[in-house]
């Protein structure tokens, strides 16, 4: 499978577009493309997968290691695999998506918003090519997509300035319809705001597809790490609206060890009969309302009280909390299985990638293991003053600034979002 980096030259600078616009280019085409993402992120990919109607792969330096990234390539399949960057090309150290394109050895192309300039567009790119050796590393940018540029003139002036080694790409035209709306986590999900299929058709159609094929490269080979020790375990996962954020790997890895049901709270479904339960995250906050009304949140508590394993992240965590508080001052009761009220805010609380030491044996860690995962979310916790924890934080804000995975019964809270690649989901089938 063939693969291409979207790099932007920043935030902001329309790679989502891009990114779901030269899939649609490369599916008319009549290529099966698998997307992926560069970074910690569950809403971009959602806008991939309703495109592309493949799970798009997480490829993150911090969250799986060069080795995690190339084996989480390759378990893709298709054609052609296009993966969105991360901020910058260059933002995020040695977790920037020009790293990723690095470990992978795949080609950049850069998404840039040429908008108002045609020879500086050029010159953006060049020295975006450039800088990669300032840093010691083999990034190869081969082209350009041009965000929000129009016809004409302007895009014949932009495509004459690109120097011999830059492919021009082709063209993003400006179009509202392309506006993905957003919110405090980020984008709103494609389930919620796709983008329609008419302006991405329109968008495709100023894109080279076979450039962009031309220029891609298939990455190193690597062996797929399959489970090969299944279990007669069954794990039921919350799955809806407010708890949609759940890597791809995380589900694979499940259903490689043990047999997973679905259920969903918001609609008050009866938990699955099941040996441990898993609640990722998403928005509890938004149908915090219907979660308290919900029967199956006092099932939680009730198994929870009988020692049935669970583990709550980030979302989850916030559910299985005493409380929930929204923005608006609005409270409404939660599972209540973990010492903790859960506060929403107006501004981000925590935004980064962590690393967690376990202190005792938890669901996720052995005493002494370190865990890798990252956190982003507008709420705090407080806990109660004989709270107990699983974790120190070596890196990142925890719940309480010191301290991640508050602990009750045989309950795990966490405000960290792990990866398959980071071996917890394992440890966690292991304790069951």
């Amino acid at each position: 499978m063939r693969g291409i980096v979207l790099g932007g030259t920043a935030s902001g600078v329309g790679k989502t577009v891009a990114t779901l616009s030269v899939i649609r280019a490369a599916e008319r085409a009549g290529y099966a493309v698998q997307p992926a993402k560069a970074g910690p992120d569950f809403i971009d990919p959602s806008h991939h997968a309703a495109v592309a109607g493949t799970p798009s792969r997480t490829l993150d330096p911090w969250l799986c290691g060069s080795r995690g990234m190339l084996e989480n390539y390759h378990r893709g399949t298709g054609d052609l695999c296009v993966i969105e960057g991360v901020m910058g090309l260059y933002d995020g150290g040695e977790n920037s998506t020009a790293h990723v394109a690095a470990a992978l050895e795949l080609p950049v192309a850069l998404v840039i918003d040429g908008s108002a300039g045609m020879e500086s567009v050029a010159a953006t790119a060049v020295g975006f090519e450039a800088y990669a050796a300032e840093l010691g590393l083999d990034v190869d940018v081969v082209g350009i997509i041009a965000q929000r540029v129009h016809g004409g003139r302007h895009e014949d002036g932009i495509r004459a300035a690109l120097p011999d080694g830059l492919a021009y790409f082709g063209r993003i035209p400006p179009n509202p319809d392309l506006e993905i709306p957003d919110r405090h986590l980020g984008l709103h999900m494609a389930e919620e705001a796709p983008v329609p299929t008419d302006a991405l058709d329109a968008a495709a159609a100023h894109l080279d597809v076979d450039a962009i094929i031309e220029h891609a490269v298939v990455p190193p080979a690597t062996d797929v790490d399959h489970a090969e020790n299944p279990t007669d375990r069954t794990v039921a996962v919350a799955r809806d609206e407010a708890f949609r954020f759940c890597y791809p790997a995380v589900r694979e890895r499940l259903d490689e060890r043990a047999s997973v049901r679905s259920f969903s709270p918001v609609a008050g479904d009866p938990v699955p009969a099941c040996d441990g339960v898993y609640l990722p995250g998403g928005y509890p906050e938004l149908h915090a309302a219907a979660l308290a009304d919900s029967p199956t949140l006092d099932e939680l508590a009730s198994l929870a009280g009988d020692g049935t394993p669970m583990l709550g992240e980030c979302g989850g965590f916030m559910a299985l909390a005493e409380t929930l508080t929204t923005v608006d001052g609005e409270t409404h009761a939660m599972a209540g299985v973990l010492p903790a009220e859960v506060h929403m805010c107006d501004r981000l609380q925590a935004l980064d990638h962590v690393e967690l030491r376990a202190t005792t044996e938890s669901l996720t860690a052995a005493p002494g293991e370190t865990i890798r995962g990252h956190e982003f979310h507008y709420s705090r916790a407080r806990v109660d003053g004989d709270a107990q924890f699983a974790y120190t934080v070596d890196r990142g804000n925890g719940i309480d600034g010191e301290h991640d995975g508050l602990t009750e019964h045989r309950t795990l809270g966490t405000y960290a979002h792990v990866h398959a690649a980071s071996g917890a989901f394992d440890a966690f089938i292991n304790s069951l």
